[in-house]
């Protein structure tokens, strides 16, 4: 009987990560670069806290700011740098309900090059008190695929569910 309740414990688990919180890529498969449109792409979401935004560029040819909005507007992080981020590969994290302002700090790439955009980030829908049946409506946009990283942290997740289930019933 113990076995059964460990089962449904991380099969429940794994569902509810699987429809949980959403990684998107910035800029689709083009990724944080000069000459996409960053503003459109931030409105086909709705991005809810525990969601996280993938960054992906060549280090060294840009960065990732999250600024106030006057940075924002005026495209310049000198005076309004919330967190930088620079290693080519960024997750940032929506653990806030809030507004939040990017930009690329590189000469020009913000200005003239449109690497900035703003989102808007709510508290997830809440299921009714026991009710594990009803979700959140879906977001009508699916999020691109994820980065060959964020799939490899993915395998692994559900590869140590299986094992604890595979544990669970050969040894009980």
């Amino acid at each position: 009987m113990a076995a059964h309740t460990i089962i449904s414990y991380a099969l429940l688990a794994a569902y509810i990560s699987a429809v949980g919180a959403i990684d998107y890529t910035v800029g689709y498969s083009n990724g944080w670069t000069v000459s996409v449109n960053y503003m459109a792409w931030s409105t086909e979401y709705n991005f809810t806290v525990g969601d996280a935004l993938l960054f992906n560029y060549v280090k060294g040819q840009h960065n990732v700011y999250e600024v106030t909005p006057d940075s924002f507007r005026s495209c310049d992080a000198t005076n309004g740098t919330l967190k930088s981020y620079n290693s080519g590969l960024d997750i940032v994290n929506l653990t806030t309900a809030k507004e939040y302002w990017f930009i690329c700090n590189f000469r020009d790439h913000c200005t003239v090059g449109g690497m900035k955009f703003t989102i808007n980030v709510s508290e997830p829908a809440a299921l009714p008190p026991g009710d594990m049946t009803s979700l959140p409506p879906p977001n009508l946009h699916p999020p691109p695929p994820p980065s060959a990283a964020v799939r490899q942290g993915i395998n692994w997740s559900y590869c140590a569910i299986l094992l604890v289930i595979l544990w669970c019933v050969s040894f009980h």
